[in-house]
């Protein structure tokens, strides 16, 4: 904490202080809000328009990742790009642009739900209460938001667009041909026009409405169909793949989660998995971040296998399993074949008894096929998918007591279910070749199946698989043991096998080549209360209705329990109930939809809280707009595809690296929708992305391993101890739970908001995660003192620049700051820019007396970082206007230049001169100067010189004949 004596505060009343910059701060924030300093007009008219000399700037958007309001406020490690985005978006206001920066809540999420379970508040009287908190610790810090832009995701005007969106995904779907969304309206007209049959080849006008809307779900880009989920019954919802931590329990609550099948709305992503990848290509993001994308899409090429049924139950006739392969070539090599337990066709191919001669080992120790199955579901449903994958782990399963047929030798092979085969993946269904795999190879060892080799080895280990002790896999071998039915692989080269296998597969219409995705249809149903309804109703046919756009918002309604009905958590045979269900005057509804006034029931499940943040960077430029989600001229301006961004987007968007494949992929879904749909003219919301890295703390724990208050610890002759005791120390996440969290109020309180700004920018490079450490803040608090010093007399309060020219060399250091920070500033290279106004700032302080052109410029140069006491210092200095539209410095070229740079002089590589010259001297000149200066010649001792090396301006490299 700063302190200062009685003595020294009457010494010098007017020292720049934690109480004077508490003052300073206060005042320039409320003038920048009284005054809109901030605010970014749009093009045209309107509320947030504005003149057209502002507008005709080039222009700027910068955004953060949508903040969750939380009941805890923030501690320091939070506005850490809030700060950074805020230097950024203040550098280029002061370089000539009309800058959008602004900031809203992401106010929908199970935490305040949970509050309001425990408590009875309603979520919104807690959110807006966190909000509240929140924008107070913001303003505080300075940001210089468009205050008139900001929203919350829970505001009915808000969520209404959010419904809206929903509509307009639900009714379109993906034309393959045309590769982009087109109207639902499109696809029903052609089959009502008999363009494009309908399955059965039954006319579209002889369908009933049921049956109508049963196909068109298979179409719409939001659909609603039974799908497998992850239920987990001590939370009472269905969670996201990404909600599930490793070991297949909730990320929040750690409670147990299943697999269950369960109606769902669903969003069909999967149908912009190509365009998902390939647009990666045009955006500027890093790279690490792209390949977590292109990973999690999982693109992978092979082929689609059709396998009949053989015998058993209801599946005999034109039953069959198909399965996707990469590795079509070693077709004759599969010898049975596996489905995930959850794969639909497992109960209707399961037959009464086992087939005669049936392995023991394959039952599972059960007297019917059935029995073995359920036993075997029930326990892969209690498993996650990383521990149903996991490669060292034993592999178990069991023989459904059904058999399929291998189309190209025409064998039958016994179909298994087993855990290590997930529905999230290809059919879910695979053949198994368990000479050339090594997941299959384990398998058949557990289950005494054959092996048969198709793929010559070529490293020595013959071809018999019995004798191995694992598969071979190589995809540079001949292909062995492959003809039959009319086709021969035998000699061919694994890519020519594929090749000719596809061929022959597609011409007995059995298969054909395809593309497979990892990338799952994305599940958008919650069974909770607090989150955006559905703006979907049913008939009493069960079929859904979208609600028109004139009955938006759906607002959610009041309910007396705000609890999912929650279940034993290690109970798999459960349901959901939801919240909004118990509320039956607002579920149930009469409602006109344009053929008379129907009782309809809502969908009372609701929104995922993904959906609010999947399109705020559009309600950000238009968000009073009542009429529109955006309007086209505002969203070409600010966000249009322009020169050197051909997808458009916001200009830089900053955020942490965990929302890689779960926000940032299910906002550029959302984003192509609705531009194949005409409503914006970019295809990409976000064109740059920086992720920043975390403000790390020291976790200081007792003998037991509890945390301790980290700020209550103490060293005494090198041990840490608390209350006495010794503790360990260990670094780790900021956090309330750690006890080791500083707010942001606290170290404004104690040093100013300035200061905070400034350490958090110098603690290191933006994108790596650094230590907080509160002692060190006092190095940048007195960077700023200096600073003042430098314009203001601390006992006096007057100003004590000079009208007089910098002499040459204060001129040259001016300049090469300034042309290191703007660089610096461009390229977010935040403390390197702090490392370089320090020096000049450190220059300036051995002055005599400091020319008012220097101070200046050096208040122009610090005002992004430590815009409070810039402003204040250019009021001093006799400026009326504030300085946020002011021209940020520029260098000159020939100051930036050292006016001499050291050349080093070698006689036999070894360092015999060093001489001060011209950056600009010519090879002949430094060679003549190399030569004759005195050391050389002393060194050269009379012997001639055979070569002269010359690397002007800064090595001559002599070599004596």
């Amino acid at each position: 904490m700063s302190e200062t004596t009685p003595a020294a505060e009457a010494a010098a009343p007017h020292r720049y202080t934690a109480q004077l910059a508490a003052g300073i701060e206060a005042r320039w924030q409320e003038l920048w809000e009284r005054e809109g300093t901030f605010d970014a007009p749009n093009p045209g008219g309107g509320e947030l328009g504005g003149p057209a000399e502002v507008t005709n700037r080039p222009k700027k958007y910068i955004m953060d990742m949508f903040p969750y309001p939380s009941g805890a406020g923030l501690h320091v490690g939070h506005p850490l790009g809030y700060i950074a985005t805020d230097v950024y978006a203040r550098y280029q206001r002061m370089t000539g642009h009309n800058v959008l920066h602004t900031l809203g809540f992401d106010a929908f999420g199970l935490p305040a739900e949970q509050y309001a379970v425990q408590t009875g508040t309603h979520p919104r009287v807690t959110t807006e209460a966190n909000i509240v908190t929140m924008q107070r610790q913001l303003r505080r810090l300075g940001l210089g938001h468009d205050r008139r832009r900001s929203f919350a995701t829970i505001d009915p005007d808000y969520y209404k667009w959010t419904q809206w969106i929903f509509l307009q995904i639900f009714n379109s779907w993906y034309d393959p041909e045309a590769k982009k969304a087109r109207p639902i309206d499109e696809l029903v007209e052609q089959f009502a026009s008999g363009a494009r049959p309908t399955p059965d080849g039954r006319p579209w006008q002889e369908m009933t409405a049921a049956e109508r809307a049963d196909l068109l779900g298979e179409y719409r880009l939001a659909y609603a169909c039974d799908s497998p989920v992850n239920w987990c019954p001590g939370l009472g919802t269905v969670l996201a793949n990404e909600e599930v931590t490793a070991d297949g329990r909730s990320e929040r609550g750690n409670f147990p989660v299943f697999k269950a099948n369960l109606r769902q709305w669903m969003m069909r992503i999967t149908a912009y998995a190509d365009r998902l990848l390939d647009d990666l290509d045009a955006l500027d993001w890093p790279e690490a971040i792209k390949l977590q994308q292109r990973n999690w899409i999982g693109r992978s090429e092979g082929a689609r296998v059709d396998f009949p049924i053989h015998y058993g139950g209801e599946a005999d006739g034109d039953a069959k399993i198909t399965i996707f392969t990469t590795r079509q070539d070693t077709l004759f090599g599969a010898t049975y074949m596996v489905l995930a337990p959850e794969h639909d066709l497992v109960e209707k191919i399961v037959p009464a008894a086992w087939p005669e001669g049936t392995h023991e080992v394959w039952t599972g120790g059960h007297a019917t096929p059935a029995e073995a199955v359920a036993e075997y579901r029930k326990q892969a449903a209690a498993k996650s998918d990383v521990e149903r994958q996991a490669e060292a782990k034993e592999k178990t399963g069991v023989f459904t007591g059904a058999y399929a047929v291998n189309p190209v030798s025409g064998e039958p092979v016994p179909v298994f279910i087993a855990d290590y085969v997930l529905m999230g993946y290809g059919t879910g269904a695979i053949m198994a070749v368990p000479a050339h795999d090594s997941r299959d190879f384990a398998f058949a060892r557990a289950f005494e199946l054959p092996m048969r080799c198709v793929v010559e080895p070529n490293d020595g280990r013959g071809t018999d698989p019995a004798q191995w002790d694992d598969a071979f896999v190589s995809y540079d071998a001949a292909i062995v043991n492959s003809t039959g039915n009319g086709v021969s692989l035998d000699g061919l080269s694994v890519v020519d096998a594929k090749a000719r296998i596809t061929e022959w597969l597609s011409e007995r219409g059995i298969g054909e080549g395809t593309v497979n995705f990892r990338l799952r249809d994305w599940l958008f149903s919650r069974q909770r209360y607090w989150g955006e309804p559905f703006p979907i109703v049913y008939d009493e046919d069960g079929v859904a209705h979208a609600l028109p756009a004139s009955m938006l918002p759906v607002e959610l309604p009041e309910v007396d329990d705000y609890s999912p009905r929650t279940f034993d958590p290690n109970d798999a045979d459960t349901s959901p109930e939801t919240p909004l269900s118990r509320n039956e005057k607002w579920v149930n509804v009469r409602l006109d939809l344009g053929d008379g006034p129907k009782t309809y029931r809502r969908e009372t499940n609701t929104m995922p809280n993904w959906a609010g943040s999947c399109w705020y960077e559009l309600r950000y430029l238009d968000p009073h707009n009542s009429e529109r989600l955006v309007d086209p001229e505002v969203e070409r301006y600010w966000m249009g595809p322009r020169e050197g961004q051909p997808a458009g987007g916001v200009d830089l968007y900053v955020g942490g690296a965990e929302h890689a494949v779960l926000h940032l992929l299910y906002a550029r879904f959302w984003h192509k929708v609705l531009y194949d749909l005409g409503h914006i003219s970019s295809f990409e919301p976000f064109h740059k992305l920086f992720n920043q890295g975390m403000i790390t703390a020291y976790v200081y724990r007792d003998a037991r391993g509890f945390p301790v208050p980290a700020a209550e610890v103490e060293e005494i002759d090198g041990q840490l101890v608390f209350n006495g005791e010794p503790v360990t120390r260990e670094a780790g996440k900021m956090g309330k739970s750690l006890k080791n969290t500083v707010t942001p109020d606290e170290i404004c309180a104690d040093y100013g908001a300035d200061t905070l700004r400034l350490y958090e920018m110098a603690m290191g490079p933006l994108d790596v995660s650094r230590p907080w450490e509160t002692r060190a803040v006092i190095g940048s608090y007195r960077f700023l003192q200096r600073l003042w010093r430098n314009v203001v007399d601390e006992a006096t309060g007057e100003v004590t620049v000079v009208d007089e020219e910098p002499d040459e060399q204060t001129l040259r250091a001016l300049h090469k700051a300034i042309d290191g920070i703007r660089g610096d500033m461009e390229a977010l290279r935040f403390n390197t820019a702090i490392a370089k106004a320090t020096e000049l700032n450190n220059h300036v302080t051995k002055l005599e007396r400091v020319p008012r052109s220097v101070a200046e410029q050096m208040v122009l140069l610090i005002a992004p970082l430590a815009p409070h006491i810039a402003e204040e210092l250019w009021h001093r200095l006799g400026h009326e206007q504030p300085l946020a539209y002011e021209p940020y410095p520029v260098a000159d070229p020939e100051l930036v230049q050292d006016e001499t740079v050291t050349c080093v002089v070698q006689v036999k590589g070894k360092v015999r001169a060093r001489i001060e010259v011209p950056p600009a001297i010519s090879e002949g000149e430094l060679e003549k100067l190399a030569v004759e200066n005195e050391a050389v010649v002393a060194a050269l001792g009379g012997a001639g010189i055979r070569k002269v090396i010359v690397r002007a301006p800064k090595l001559v490299n002599i070599v004596p004949a």
